[in-house]
Order: structure tokens, then sequence, then C-alpha cells
């Protein structure tokens, strides 16, 4: 094994194991649903959005190492990113994932999600990859919706 390919393991292992964000948020702005059913990959994200900043996120769920593991990126890298950071980087991420993406500086914004590029060689894994992205998508246009006096939003389960 090569040591690319050993850090794409630590940080798979690393990331889907961390409990750091595997936690309920207080008054989150927007609480979204995102369910593989090809595998089974099913997470419920929080997100919490303060004037136009994603000041906290967090998730619950089960899944494969390379769904968690991408959701424990994901959110390492958005928390305190102005949402319109955060769509431009889901952007990236998505594009990554489905090989439409071959610039270096671009796939280097997104640390150590980063990693995760290969998965596009393994077209069963690709939605494992980016049910997290996808979700967030949603939390934030939720949270958008939502005025700060009302309850947060909470989307319905997606499917990919």
């Amino acid at each position: 094994m090569s040591d690319l390919d050993d850090l794409y393991t630590e940080l798979i292992t690393e990331h889907s194991r961390s409990t750091e964000h595997r936690k309920h948020l207080e008054n989150p702005t927007s609480i979204e649903h995102g369910h593989n059913p090809s595998c089974g990959d099913d997470i419920t994200l929080e997100v919490k959005i303060e004037n136009g900043i994603i000041a906290e996120a967090s998730f619950n769920g089960v899944g494969c190492a390379i769904s968690q593991a991408s959701t424990d990126m994901m959110i390492d890298l958005m928390e305190g990113k102005s949402v319109e950071e955060a769509r431009r980087l889901i952007d990236l991420f998505i594009r990554m994932i489905k090989s439409e993406l071959n610039d270096d500086d671009d796939i280097e914004e997104l640390d150590e999600a980063a990693t995760l590029e290969n998965i596009s060689n393994l077209p069963a894994r690709v939605k494992c990859a980016v049910l997290a992205w996808r979700t967030l998508d949603r939390a934030i246009i939720g949270s958008a919706a939502n005025d700060e006096n009302r309850s947060p939003t909470m989307g319905q389960a997606s499917r990919l």
C-alpha cells in the first residue's frame, strides 16, 4: 500500500469513528434528514446558521465508513463558513466526486475531504460520499426559508 493509500485509510477510519460532531444542537435553525436506500446510509443533520454563517453543525445516524467520514469531514470544513461559501464548497465536492473537477487548487480547498477524490472510481460508493453534502445543501436552503421566530425546519427524508 502506498503512503497516499495509508493516509486515505487513516483519515476515513479517524473521521468515521469520531464523536466530535455526533450530538444534538441546542436551537438548530435547520434539521435535515438524508437517506441512501441503495446501502442504508441514514443521517440527520442539524445546522445552526447565524447572520449567514454556519455557526455549528452536528449529525446522528448510521452508515458505512465512507458516509460517516464524509459527514464528519464536511462539518469540520463548513463550520465558520458563510452559506454562500458552503454552497460553493458543496458544489466543488460533488463535482470532484463525479470526476468533473480537475483543478488541484479547487480540490485543495476541500481540505481533508479531498482525500475522498478517488471515490469517483467506485460508482457504488459515490452516493455514500455525497449524502451529507446534499443534505447540508437542503439544510441551508431550509434555514434561509425559516425566520428566526419559528421552530427549525425539518426537511423531508430525501433519497439519493
